[in-house]
């Protein structure tokens, strides 16, 4: 990942304007670090069928750590979770204000697929990229999460809709990196395996997100914790203990089907895998 960090910085987003803090705001997340999970699936991917794509690539994985990083900025929000902290660092909205925040998001969500319009595959590639992170990233699926997630904060839902609210909000995306990834290199076929993969993979990486919430201080985490009691977290609904006992049992599950795949897949993807999906433990 350290050429993706490399080309992360080589493409940050820049303004020609006279507004004096945008185009630092705008590159200051992207700046901030973070595990850059769903590049890092995207680019296993590709590294595992087909590595002489890995620089084409990167665009597309820029493109969805873009999308991904707007939503950070959105979530953070006081209109949402009104979380102070992010990556370690002071969220956009506290250290430039809350109108900067929003429209730096707005930013990064269309620049996203400008990214994706102008990255090196065919036109039939790129629509389909274009189509996928769409699909799963907008009103269908991450923003339908967040709407979700907001609309019945203190109302507890049943289990089976914290299970939706959470497939949209966090696993779609992630699920979309890794068929993504499947796309760029022409394996439409395995991009649907991996696909439902990938939607166990972020349930597993929420109901984990809900533990660590409240088994570290925030220091640990890098961004605010203990601040899921009015949300529909696993924890929250089902305990803490439930909530263990469900992610090792998943974790379980995906580790018996990440070691079905190929041999070259296999061990792109269990190297990244295997730490993330044991991090509760």
């Amino acid at each position: 990942m350290k050429k993706f960090e490399q080309f992360l910085k080589e493409h940050l987003p820049t303004s020609k304007s006279i507004h004096p803090t945008y185009e630092q705001a705008l590159q200051n997340m992207l700046l901030a670090g973070g595990k850059r999970f769903r590049p890092a699936l995207m680019l296993g991917v590709v590294d595992a069928i087909n590595p002489l794509m890995l620089d084409s690539a990167r665009h597309a994985a820029y493109a969805v750590e873009l999308l991904h990083t707007y939503s950070l900025i959105h979530d953070d929000l006081p209109a949402m979770d009104d979380s102070p902290l992010r990556r370690g660092n002071p969220t956009l909205h506290i250290v430039f204000d809350e109108v900067t925040a929003i429209l730096v998001g707005d930013a990064l969500n269309t620049y996203s697929f400008e990214v994706l319009s102008n990255a090196p595959f065919s036109d039939t590639t790129r629509v389909q990229l274009i189509r996928e992170l769409a699909s799963n990233g907008g009103l269908n699926g991450m923003v339908l999460g967040q709407a979700i997630d907001c609309y019945f904060e203190n109302q507890a839902l049943k289990v089976e809709d914290i299970r939706v609210l959470h497939t949209n909000k966090t696993a779609k995306l992630i699920a979309a990196s890794l068929k993504m990834g499947a796309i760029i290199v022409g394996r439409e076929d395995l991009g649907e395996t991996l696909y439902d993969f990938g939607i166990k993979l972020g349930l597993l990486f929420q109901i984990q997100d809900d533990i660590l919430d409240v088994t570290q201080t925030s220091e640990e985490a890098g961004k605010l914790t203990n601040n899921d009691e009015d949300k529909n977290s696993f924890v929250t609904i089902l305990g803490l203990e439930e909530s263990m006992r469900q992610a090792n049992e998943l974790a379980d599950e995906l580790t018996q089907e990440m070691n079905s795949f190929d041999e070259n897949l296999q061990s792109k993807l269990s190297s990244l895998l295997t730490k993330y999906i044991n991090r509760h433990k």
